[in-house]
């Protein structure tokens, strides 16, 4: 299989190293926002990643990881 060609969902294991990868991305590479878009079988999901809380937004929405 082509590394990050898989199919299915992601084991324990490749959940715990992207987010991983994300803490890393988001102490080192994220400026102020991010914005992501891919497409998925049930149609296009939307990523943003920012370094304030949107306007009218609390930190209870959030889950931490």
């Amino acid at each position: 299989m082509d590394e990050g060609q898989g199919k299915g969902p992601l084991s324990n294991q490749e959940v715990e190293q992207m987010k991983d990868l994300l803490r890393r991305y988001c102490a080192n590479d994220l400026d102020q926002w991010e914005g992501l878009q891919t497409e998925t079988p049930f149609g296009p999901v939307y990523v943003f990643m920012t370094q304030a809380l949107p306007p009218e937004w609390e930190p209870t929405m959030f889950r931490e990881f």
